[in-house]
């Protein structure tokens, strides 16, 4: 019998800090797709591991297909197991949001890369590598004609078509993910173990840096019965709440009554989280959230400047933004939010109208970040010329963030924005109302630095 073997390509960095560290459901869900049509499968999360002991497990399992899941962030290291198991393996395959916007990059070191939804591709890779069908049957692909290197001809076959019914997808295999770890981490780092969900696919808006290779402008949704089928599943593992990691859990607001309707009518009492957007919370909505255990929610504000998310192209306004976060606010439910500094069109006045804004609300969590220009993306294809290196995450006290294009500033002036907002949010969430004013000098001082930096 065929086997797989499917590899998260992650290896936490010993700084980490990220509060976004979950089981990763792509591979679980392939696994699945594998389980339920008899195949022999297998995962090797590495977040947990280091390069070489993650090395060995592959090398001793012997299996027939090795799938590497990648991300911009991961790159590197997909690229590292691909080289290293050339010799050993028999069929290598990329897959995940990368590979589906730059295929042809992944060829050099992959048999195959694999271009959106990919349950049903694997399963049919399995098929092909046994004979029972051909590799130009299969939609989705990406591969060379023949194994003459750089020379060869790529072949593209048919764009997958996006799933229409996703209560028909079968769960992600959990069980093969190192659950236990993950529990034992969120305990000691946040006192309460998270793991995710993802309850629909793809997303109806078009922000201009958001990659949506994989799941596409489509936007599909599980029924509330099949998403609290595999709430109960994933909580009996022994995590202690959940998080919504779709693009826009709260879009729909229908189908967010009717997830809450079921937690209720089954008697779950549990926290969890969720992504949102600013213009679909009201307070209403806010209240029968938290009633169903919604404890934090997270806005994408991205900038404080109308000008600046118009190139964004995020059909949001400030005062939406601030609007939604005292929404939540008073409806007893957390806030985080997510910033991008020095994005193009960004001026010297404009990024410190950003930090000003996104340290003077009432969040609980806030991030601030470069514009990454991902492969498949607008931001990409307006920068594309100016990108000088791959992202390459930095392992520092201060910010693992890297500048990958030209830009009108320096990395070291956006790293310096950055910890400048980060000191003033974290000296007002501590200190209060106190912490306004103790910071306003250190606002005034640090504003002149950054505009005095190169």
């Amino acid at each position: 019998m065929t086997s797989v073997l499917l590899i998260y390509p992650y290896f936490r960095p010993s700084r980490d800090r990220s509060i976004f560290r979950f089981p990763p459901l792509g591979i679980a869900y392939l696994a699945a797709a594998l389980q339920k049509n008899g195949y022999r499968v297998g995962v090797l999360d590495c977040t947990f591991l280091n390069r070489e002991d993650a090395l060995k497990r592959v090398v001793e399992n012997g299996v027939d297909i090795v799938g590497i899941y990648v991300m911009v962030t991961m790159k590197d290291d997909a690229t590292w197991f691909a080289r290293n198991l050339r010799q050993c393996c028999k069929m290598l395959v990329a897959g995940g949001p990368l590979p589906s916007s730059d295929p042809v990059s992944f060829l050099d070191d992959f048999d195959l890369a694999v271009r959106g939804e990919g349950e049903r591709t694997i399963v049919e890779i399995a098929q092909a590598y046994e004979g029972a069908r051909s590799l130009e049957s299969i939609s989705g692909l990406a591969y060379r004609q023949n194994s003459q290197g750089a020379k060869a001809d790529i072949v593209f076959t048919t764009p997958r078509l996006p799933e229409p019914d996703l209560d028909s997808i079968a769960f992600p295999a959990r069980e093969l993910l190192p659950n236990e770890q993950y529990i034992r981490q969120g305990r000691q780092k946040f006192g309460k173990a998270t793991t995710s969900i993802i309850t629909t696919r793809g997303c109806p808006f078009n922000c201009e840096f958001c990659s949506n290779a994989v799941f596409g402008v489509s936007y599909r949704q599980r029924s509330p019965k099949n998403v609290v089928d595999e709430m109960e599943q994933a909580l009996a593992l022994g995590y202690d709440r959940v998080h919504f990691a779709d693009d826009v859990f709260t879009l729909r607001k229908d189908r967010l009554l009717g997830i809450i309707d079921e937690i209720k009518s089954r008697g779950l009492r549990f926290e969890w989280e969720c992504l949102s957007r600013v213009d679909s919370m009201d307070p209403e909505t806010a209240r029968l959230m938290r009633d169903a255990g919604c404890d934090r929610v997270f806005f994408g504000i991205e900038s404080a400047n109308e000008s600046v998310l118009k190139i964004m192209r995020k059909n949001i306004t400030v005062e939406k933004a601030r609007r939604a976060v005292e929404i939540a606010r008073r409806a007893g439910i957390k806030s985080g939010a997510f910033f991008i500094l020095g994005y193009p069109g960004d001026t010297e006045t404009t990024i410190l109208e950003t930090v000003k804004f996104a340290s003077s609300l009432p969040l609980d969590y806030l991030s601030f970040t470069m514009p990454y220009p991902i492969p498949g993306t607008a931001l990409f294809e307006r920068v594309k010329q100016q990108i000088t290196r791959n992202w390459n995450p930095m392992n520092s006290l201060l910010s693992e963030h890297t500048l990958t294009f030209q830009s009108d500033f320096s990395e070291g002036k956006l790293k310096f924005a950055i910890l400048k907002g980060k000191i003033q949010f974290r000296a007002r969430k501590k200190l209060g109302r106190a912490g306004f004013f103790l910071a306003r000098p250190f606002e005034f001082a640090s504003n002149l630095v950054f505009r005095l930096l190169k």
